[in-house]
């Protein structure tokens, strides 16, 4: 008796594709209602926030001395786990829902639905947080444009530290991609990054040990500030190394879930 080897890919306008893998998760983020409410909640607060310091800044407030660009997008802080919480719900959520079967029925290999979600997230994620900043320091200007923190978009450092906050916030979402892969539950792995990203480095800071400090400005949320900063406070990483140590972060967490992703039962 012999045995029929099935193709691995279905044949004419059944094959699957990147560009079909790729369309296939754009399609399942933009039709959730959810994935455009956590995002215009990350754009809000942005712009809620940067106006707020925009109309009430004075220069003789005693803040004379905080970088424009951070003092503008100050809200970005609160934007980031807004933007943590889509990325594990592009992950853990369909697991929660059973949607990752039908997933990874269709592409067996596994690891391009992953490598998809990460590029789908990449390119929406950043293209609307770079939007949102740049149009919060703009209309914030409009209100500073005569204290000591008026600022253009040509000084130095000020476009590279816009699109470095945007660029912070992405790489934190990959940070919760993988979290939501690795743990495959939305609690779980929201309260991973909280925990772990946000809190434990506070606690951390607090430790009277230098050489602890000094490791602790390569971590996640040190990083991503360091990047959104037009001058860099002392104690900061370069932005150079502010990037790699987060594109570091986010492709190690991406890895191990892309490795058990391999091993484990959908």
């Amino acid at each position: 008796m012999t045995t029929e080897t099935l193709p691995t890919t279905a044949p004419g306008p059944y094959r699957i594709t990147p560009a079909r893998i790729l369309r296939s998760e754009w399609h399942k983020l933009r039709s959730l209602r959810s994935s455009w409410t956590t995002l215009a909640s990350a754009s809000v607060l942005i712009l809620g926030v940067g106006l707020l310091m925009g109309t009430t800044y004075t220069s003789d407030g005693g803040d004379s001395d905080i970088d424009t660009v951070v003092l503008v997008l100050y809200g970005s802080l609160l934007a980031a786990p807004c933007v943590a919480v889509l990325a594990v719900l592009m992950t853990a959520g369909e697991y929660a829902t059973g949607m990752i079967r039908a997933s990874l029925t269709a592409v067996p290999r596994r690891l391009p639905v992953l490598w998809a979600k990460a590029a789908v997230l990449t390119a929406t994620v950043f293209t609307t947080m770079l939007a949102t900043c740049l149009l919060t320091f703009v209309l914030a200007q409009i209100w500073l444009q005569d204290t000591d923190q008026a600022a253009s978009l040509t000084d130095p450092g000020v476009f590279g530290a816009i699109t470095g906050t945007a660029v912070g916030i992405t790489l934190l979402s990959l940070i919760g991609l993988g979290l939501g892969a690795l743990l495959r539950s939305v609690p779980g792995a929201i309260g991973a990054y909280i925990g772990g990203v946000l809190v434990l480095p506070q606690i951390l800071a607090a430790l009277p040990y230098e050489s602890l400090r000094t490791a602790l400005a390569y971590g996640p949320t040190r990083a991503a500030a360091a990047l959104g900063s037009a001058t860099p406070s002392p104690g900061d990483a370069s932005t150079a190394g502010a990037l790699l140590a987060l594109c570091l972060w986010a492709g190690a967490i991406l890895g191990c879930a892309a490795l058990l992703l391999r091993r484990r039962d959908a």
